[in-house]
């Protein structure tokens, strides 16, 4: 069962990402602050749900959220500050957005910079230890699903309707085929040669 807070009777948000590992397309991060009543039993780390039950979670958890907001950090950020960067700096953008001001933070993972004074606490695996990091990694996890196929309609060759961007056979195949486009990352290894190949429009 999944714990409500890491610390009592403060504003706590939980905080995750989604998309580290892809080859193309940004980083995108969600802050979630739930109330201390919230409850569901479905909610888990969005790598343990399946499509289905991430979707229909995420409009509870945003009516029932006391605040929540997404960060995005795209391909071309990514090429400038690295991955791990854009992971953190997109948290710090969802951050940003929230209503309400949290007097801690929860990560998943255990790599984080400070944000605004505000103290945090990096958590191993902690989207499946606590409901607000849960929470983030659905809200995370659907936004950029949702993104990667909008982006599927221009280049429909890469299969990002199935692998999201991730670097899947299918896709890793496509590269080698049509080269790479303004979506994907640069400073990652797209090819087993790293070839520079000309971007497609």
């Amino acid at each position: 069962m999944l714990l409500h807070h890491l610390k009592n009777d403060v504003i706590e948000a939980g905080c995750d990402e989604a998309g580290r590992g892809c080859l193309a397309g940004p980083v995108f991060a969600a802050a979630v602050i739930l109330p201390p009543d919230f409850y569901s039993e479905e909610l888990n780390d969005s790598k343990q749900l399946t499509e289905k039950q991430r979707y229909l979670l995420r409009p509870i958890i945003e009516k029932e959220a006391i605040a929540w907001a997404v960060g995005i950090y795209d391909n071309v950020e990514i090429d400038g500050v690295n991955i791990l960067n854009a992971s953190i700096f997109s948290m710090h953008r969802a951050l940003n957005q929230l209503s309400v001001a949290p007097q801690h933070i929860i990560i998943d993972g255990n790599r984080f910079k400070p944000f605004m004074d505000i103290p945090y606490t990096t958590v191993i695996q902690g989207d499946g230890k606590y409901l607000s990091i849960a929470a983030a990694s659905v809200l995370a996890k659907t936004y950029r699903d949702d993104f990667m196929l909008a982006l599927h309609e221009k280049h429909p060759e890469y299969g990002w309707d199935r692998n999201k961007g991730y670097p899947t056979a299918f896709h890793r195949e496509a590269l080698k085929k049509f080269g790479i486009t303004p979506y994907h990352r640069k400073s990652f290894r797209l090819f087993e040669t790293q070839l520079e190949l000309d971007f497609i429009s």
